[in-house]
């Protein structure tokens, strides 16, 4: 560009600015492009981090308390993807979170509810492949798979309330994982009854301090120490103590 410059300044012609910012253009037009690339074309792996971050010590939560009831969605078909992506049904947190989690099951049994765990640890590659298949006015509901999510951290909880008298699901103002505005936690929509539910696990998580609701999904609660933890992408049966027998 700078040599066809000099050859301007250098010819006998008479050139206007105007004719030269022309040609300029021409050139600049051109110019081959590169489009840039998405989020899944750039992302590998899962991010490293600045660090340091505390040694992970992810536990299974119905070890600590067998009382509090799973429903992995994540391990059936009964999920948005329409397919298992968990090879077994089980959830693990953060020691620390999943005590948090279990002083909140402990205060709603003494209202009659327990806490419902329908995903909790999450390794990154299953964060990327629920990033890639969701529709761009979607992704509110998903994790950009570039930061990692705090699932992925061991350090958020997806969970809903059971009944503990009938063991049933107790019914939200929309259902988990539901990708619209009845997930929102300021939906003033569906039943009294059921904005009182998500209002009550609401009360339950965030009481003492240790967690907080992602505004968009009722069910999605963050510990507070999630940035603690790095991005983990291990596997169910490699977490320690974690394979069954």
């Amino acid at each position: 560009m700078r040599a066809w410059v000099r050859t301007l300044r250098a010819t006998s012609a008479p050139l206007t600015v105007l004719a030269a910012v022309l040609a300029l253009a021409v050139l600049s037009a051109q110019a081959p492009t590169t489009a840039p690339a998405t989020a899944s074309q750039e992302v590998t792996g899962p991010p490293k981090g600045k660090g340091p971050y505390r040694a992970s010590e992810l536990v299974e939560i119905v070890a600590l308390d067998p009382s509090i009831k799973l429903d992995i969605r994540y391990a059936t078909a009964n999920n948005f993807v329409g397919r298992p992506v968990y090879p077994e049904a089980r959830a693990f947190l953060q020691r620390p979170a999943a005590e948090a989690l279990l002083a909140a099951h402990r205060w709603l049994k003494d209202r009659g509810y327990g806490i419902l765990v329908y995903d909790a640890y999450r390794p990154w590659t299953i964060t990327k492949l629920f990033w890639d298949i969701t529709p761009a006015d979607k992704k509110i509901f998903v994790a950009n798979p570039a930061t990692g999510s705090k699932h992925n951290r061991g350090c958020a909880a997806d969970v809903g309330l059971f009944d503990l008298k009938t063991g049933r699901e107790v019914e939200m103002p929309g259902a988990y994982d539901e990708m619209t505005d009845r997930s929102f936690v300021t939906y003033t929509g569906g039943t009294p009854a059921q904005r009182e539910h998500r209002d009550l696990l609401r009360r339950a998580m965030e009481r003492d301090g240790y967690f907080f609701v992602y505004p968009e999904e009722w069910w999605h609660y963050d510990y507070k120490d999630s940035r603690e933890y790095a991005v983990q992408d291990v596997p169910f049966s490699a977490i320690a103590g974690g394979k069954r027998r």
